[in-house]
């Protein structure tokens, strides 16, 4: 199995894509940068969005993992819904199954939330409702890292210091919940 995951520093902070590669057995392969956008890995005239544009088009691909930028989904809505369809689509084409790796709000009570001027329910709430729209719309397997978070909030420790990354915990929680909706879809195949 191979997996190619599209994203950035959510994705790939603490290795979290080697801890998938072992819970799945697949290759994972990253294509990724700090702070990127989903419509980055659309636009061939970036370094990041030619790579993406020929692995999608050349790669044998069994599940294309989507991760936006980290309030992407609430603060540009109509390039994530546009960028998730499009991206989707592609995935389909080249015979992938796409996934989204819904992400989490903002470690409650943390600056960069005060920042925004959002709470920490509003920005979950917000967040978790894009990612399932945008998973609804574009008929896309869906990885509810966000929720998982905002579970465990209260109880683990799952963010880095910046109090948006996640700590190795998060990462691994993270692993994890991609790993179980990969392997349910493929219990149902």
């Amino acid at each position: 199995m191979r997996i190619l995951m599209l994203g950035n520093s959510l994705t790939f902070t603490n290795d979290m894509p080697r801890v998938l590669a072992r819970l799945t057995g697949a290759e994972v392969v990253l294509h990724t940068r700090g702070g990127a956008r989903l419509s980055e890995h659309l636009n061939p005239g970036t370094k990041l969005g030619a790579r993406t544009q020929a692995a999608l088009r050349n790669g044998d691909w069994d599940y294309v993992v989507l991760q936006e930028m980290s309030h992407g989904p609430i603060t540009s809505p109509a390039s994530f819904f546009s960028s998730v369809e499009r991206l989707s689509d592609q995935a389909r084409e080249s015979g992938a199954v796409p996934v989204l790796y819904a992400t989490w709000a903002y470690r409650k009570g943390s600056s960069k939330l005060a920042a925004k001027g959002w709470d920490y329910d509003e920005m979950a709430r917000g967040i978790s409702e894009a990612y399932h729209r945008a998973a609804k719309k574009s008929r896309t397997l869906i990885a509810d890292v966000g929720w998982r978070f905002y579970q465990l909030s209260n109880t683990q420790e799952l963010y880095a210091s910046d109090g948006v990354h996640p700590n190795d915990q998060g990462s691994r929680i993270a692993a994890e919940t991609i790993a179980a909706a990969i392997q349910t879809d493929k219990e149902r195949q």
